[in-house]
């Protein structure tokens, strides 16, 4: 008679575990599996843009429109895509943005080894400092997953992890609808996540992207944000 409390008490606890490793995963306030930022202070009018998977070859086009706006970004560059793109990525750091750590080659790490986690983030890590001369100081996990060991390496190589507070879902969406979904949900402090490449595809196609942005940008500013990075919106000390 006992056997039934004590069975359903298990699944219960096996249900509360699973469901805190699916936060510490994939929770954008997550911190168990590294330092890790989402959104930045709600009392100053300021927005981080960020973007991910590049640098692609469809980047300069990005630039024109950031530099129209005088808008600074974060790029966060696979060490592939480095690799393709080098004078891209030096581009980008020569416009005044902010090179981030994305990966070397975009793999999902749950299930991954620590040791094949940091491979990957110093891989990058040394092929974006020796391309652009800057070393990035944030890091954002591939799909946003986070996984055991990962903070070890982030710690190693002096990274910060960063999530989001909003994500375009412009690898998906048409450009009219993600710069919607940039203009309902953005406020002070947020962090918004963008693509300026399609993981690690050649010759990417990012019309989407560019058209949201372009939408985007001067609404917001409009409204009295000012867009920041991410080493601006978070200060070291």
């Amino acid at each position: 008679m006992q056997a039934g409390p004590a069975i359903a008490a298990a699944a219960g606890v096996t249900v509360a575990g699973a469901g805190l490793l699916a936060w510490a995963v994939r929770g954008r306030s997550s911190r168990l599996f590294g330092d890790s930022v989402w959104r930045g202070s709600p009392a100053l009018p300021q927005l981080a843009l960020t973007f991910d998977d590049g640098p692609s070859e469809s980047t300069p086009d990005l630039l024109a429109i950031l530099d129209r706006y005088g808008v600074p970004a974060t790029f966060f560059m696979c060490g592939r895509n480095v690799e393709r793109c080098p004078s891209i990525a030096r581009q980008v750091v020569a416009a005044g943005h902010e090179p981030g750590n994305h990966s070397h080659s975009h793999p999902r790490f749950d299930f991954k080894s620590p040791e094949f986690i940091f491979r990957e983030l110093n891989a990058a890590q040394e092929i974006i400092q020796s391309t652009t001369g800057a070393t990035p100081h944030w890091f954002r996990a591939p799909f946003g997953v986070r996984w055991f060991g990962l903070a070890s390496a982030q710690q190693r190589l002096g990274l910060t992890g960063a999530m989001w507070t909003v994500i375009g879902r412009d690898w998906r969406w048409p450009g009219p609808k993600v710069a919607d979904r940039l203009r309902a949900d953005s406020s002070a402090g947020a962090v918004l996540c963008m693509h300026d490449g399609r993981v690690l595809q050649p010759n990417p196609h990012i019309s989407a992207t560019l058209e949201a942005v372009a939408q985007a940008i001067p609404l917001l500013q409009d409204r009295g944000f000012q867009f920041v990075t991410l080493s601006q919106m978070f200060p070291r000390s």
